[in-house]
């Protein structure tokens, strides 16, 4: 538990190349991007709040402003374009990615409410409906 928080506050898995289309289980969805946004803007909440109250710094509110910023809104952003990216690679590649069902948000299939990845189709190919072109756009 104490190694995944870790990850999800440090976003080891895009640096060491383990997330990508063919795991089972995808290591970085949108849950865990808003996740470990909360994570670290509550701990610099928490330790900006002590810090001010400590030293009387109540002037200097700038300063956690760019703390957010820096660790909390650009790792998240930088995290997003790098899942919407890999999406958009699954929806090329896989069968998956072509059909009505496949809900690209959280990699699921709808039907069988399973995770999608470019090894495993859930449904095997049975359950597949092309999208319309009004669902494409």
């Amino acid at each position: 538990m104490l190694d995944r928080l870790t990850d999800l506050i440090l976003f080891r898995y895009t640096n060491q190349g383990k997330d990508d289309n063919s795991n089972s289980t995808p290591y970085i969805t949108m849950g865990s991007i808003v996740w470990g946004g909360l994570v670290r803007i509550g701990i610099i909440i928490v330790v900006t709040w002590s810090v001010v109250e400590y030293y009387d710094l109540r002037d200097y509110w700038m300063i956690p402003l760019l703390l957010i910023v820096a660790f909390v809104i650009y790792p998240a952003s930088r995290q997003y374009y790098h899942f919407t990216g890999r999406i958009e690679v699954m929806q090329e590649e896989t069968l998956c990615g072509s059909c009505k069902h496949f809900d690209p948000t959280s990699q699921l299939c709808r039907v069988f409410d399973e995770h999608v990845s470019t090894t495993y189709i859930p449904c095997e190919g049975d359950s597949w409906e092309p999208l319309s072109y009004e669902e494409r756009s």
